[in-house]
């Protein structure tokens, strides 16, 4: 072709050529939205984006338990066997009110037979009044013997008194009586030498006179009549010299007497009698305080007998008024039921009789209830008590109670049938309540710790495969994966201590995102060191294999509880693997756990298009 014949060529085909250009180039731009579109679409269906933001995270134990009354009281028949007929003992009911009836305080409950206790009360109230006056005697008769042996004993002293006196009257140096004897001995002694003195010299002048007179007589002038005269009065004078002197030494002999055996005498016989009265009031003393010691005993026997027939009729007049049992509290009157082989009457009803300490009815007060609940021994350590709880009852699903940890257990609640240790927890609820029933099933959710102003995220976006912890951000450059150090968690969210700042937003569904290079084959030693040898399978090892690592039931509803069988429940109640500082156990909850690249129980997490709100 030569160039004069090029222009028209290129005139006639350059519309055909434009025309399949521009068709190629719509079909290539169509091509093109049409993939940005899929792409787009196909992006929006599957990351489910979460900001990150400082928030509270409330660390929150939950748990399920039954409701039961606060305050519930056991009404018992506290009276004691009044029938002679030992074959059938007890006392019958009379009158009861009706089962589950509404009582209110004061109201009659039980009304038992209390004919027979009458009786014995009239019986004793006699015993009672012959005590009062045998007491009534005895105190009289004690008094009177106190009395008795203050008389006694002042006689004995008295003699005992007048026993010193006489000795020492006796034997006072200057006016005793022994004293006195021998001065008038003494005196004696003195007239009887002055009347010898007196006789001699009257003697001498009779001698003088006789020879006087006997000289006139020889001269005649005397006669004989006159010389026998003389000599009778010589006599008469000799005689009372003689006299004079007989009474000297008989004197002498006296003072004699006196001195060396009569005083010797004297003081032993008043020694003896002061002895002897000593030993009277001693005696007297010895015999007060037994006859005191008498009549107290009969004085404490009677008061005893007293105080004994007192306390009968008291405990039967105890026993006639338990006899009429009145309703401590309001509440509502729920009838016992004994399932016993060696009973007959195991229904409650009038006309039945009931024994001693036997349980007729209980009385709770249903406007004040309780929740009791088992706290697992993994968070026993978070949970004390005076901490707020929230109560919420299946029965009313739109109506909350504030509560508190009344009490908490410290042994474990034992239980055959598994070797999990559970701690019994009491929470009371703080406000009256209306319509529950004891029985009803709660759940209470104790609020442990609230962490203010950190990190918290979802616990679905967060993956731990084999140790390593991260999570997935979607960034300008795309998806980025990024360690993180976690917390503490509740059954949602869990606090991230380091690798994500505030603002940033990361994936919730991060199990949609990973490269199917990552995942690799799960066989069933993998992660597994070397096993140990493994014992013949019992009943206790085949439990412990059905519930789970550590022995734990992959149950959900709570923040230590697995889901069902390996079920990932996402954001919502129980993954046991929720652990982050504050929860625990084997479940496959929110967080994805993967060791090996797949979660426990193959399950993707919640959030996403695969992910199904926590699939299978």
């Amino acid at each position: 072709m030569n160039t004069a014949q090029a222009p028209s060529f290129w005139r006639k085909v350059w519309k055909p050529v434009l025309g399949i250009f521009l068709v190629a180039a719509v079909v290539l731009l169509g091509a093109v939205g049409w993939s940005m579109v899929g792409d787009i679409s196909t992006n929006q269906q599957a990351f489910v984006l979460y900001t990150v933001t400082e928030a509270d995270l409330p660390i929150v134990v939950t748990e399920r338990g039954n409701l039961e009354s606060q305050l519930e009281t056991t009404i018992r028949c506290d009276v004691e066997n009044s029938s002679f007929d030992r074959s059938t003992p007890g006392t019958q009911i009379i009158f009861i009110v009706a089962n589950g009836s509404a009582v209110k305080e004061g109201e009659l409950l039980v009304e038992l037979d209390s004919a027979a206790i009458r009786d014995r009360l009239d019986s004793q109230q006699l015993s009672y009044d012959r005590s009062v006056s045998q007491l009534i005697q005895a105190r009289a008769k004690y008094e009177n013997q106190l009395t008795q042996n203050e008389t006694a004993e002042a006689e004995a002293e008295l003699k005992v008194k007048l026993a010193e006196l006489d000795l020492d009257m006796y034997q006072d140096p200057t006016a005793g009586t022994f004293k006195l004897a021998v001065e008038n001995i003494e005196r004696q002694i003195e007239e009887a030498k002055n009347l010898i003195l007196e006789s001699q010299v009257q003697l001498e002048l009779e001698k003088i006179d006789k020879a006087g007179v006997e000289a006139l007589f020889k001269l005649g002038y005397r006669n004989s009549k006159d010389l026998e005269q003389s000599h009778l009065n010589y006599l008469k004078v000799e005689d009372s010299l003689s006299s004079a002197i007989n009474r000297l030494i008989n004197h002498q002999a006296s003072r004699t007497q006196l001195e060396t055996y009569e005083q010797q005498m004297q003081l032993l016989s008043l020694n003896g009698i002061l002895a002897t009265v000593r030993r009277g009031l001693k005696q007297v003393g010895i015999d007060n305080e037994s006859k005191k010691e008498q009549a107290n005993a009969a004085q404490i026997e009677a008061e005893k007998a007293e105080a004994k027939e007192d306390e009968r009729l008291k405990k039967l007049t105890e026993q006639l008024v338990l006899c009429k049992i009145k309703a401590p509290h309001d509440g509502m009157a729920v009838y016992a039921r004994e399932n016993s082989r060696y009973s007959n009457n195991s229904e409650i009803a009038e006309g039945v009789t009931v024994r001693e300490r036997q349980k007729i009815l209980s009385l709770p007060d249903l406007s004040r209830m309780r929740v009791k609940t088992q706290v697992h021994e993994a968070v026993l350590d978070q949970v004390r008590v005076g901490l707020p709880v929230i109560v919420k009852i299946d029965a009313f699903p739109n109506r909350t109670y504030r509560g508190v940890v009344e009490e908490v257990a410290v042994v474990p609640s034992s239980s055959y049938y598994t070797t999990v240790k559970t701690y019994e927890c009491m929470v009371t609820i703080d406000e009256e309540v209306e319509q529950l029933k004891p029985g009803m099933t709660a759940v209470v959710d104790i609020h442990v710790e609230r962490l203010k102003d950190i990190l918290a995220v979802p616990v679905q976006a967060v993956v731990q495969v084999e140790g390593a912890t991260w999570c997935y951000l979607q960034t300008d450059q795309g998806i980025e994966r990024r360690d993180i150090e976690l917390g503490r968690t509740n059954d949602k969210f869990v606090h991230v201590m380091k690798g994500l700042t505030s603002g940033e937003q990361i994936i919730l569904n991060p199990m949609s995102i990973i490269e199917e290079t990552e995942k690799k084959e799960i066989a069933p030693d993998a992660g597994v060191g070397e096993s140990p040898e493994i014992p013949p399978p019992s009943a206790t090892n085949v439990d412990k294999a059905k519930k789970g690592p550590g022995g734990a039931a992959w149950k959900g509803g709570t923040t230590r509880k697995g889901g069902p069988a390996g079920k990932s429940s996402g954001a919502g109640k129980g993954g046991g693997a929720a652990r982050f500082g504050g929860g625990r156990g084997p479940g496959g909850g929110g967080v994805n756990r993967r060791p090996g690249g797949v979660p426990p129980g193959g399950g993707r997490p919640s959030g996403g298009p695969r992910g199904g709100g926590g699939g299978k």
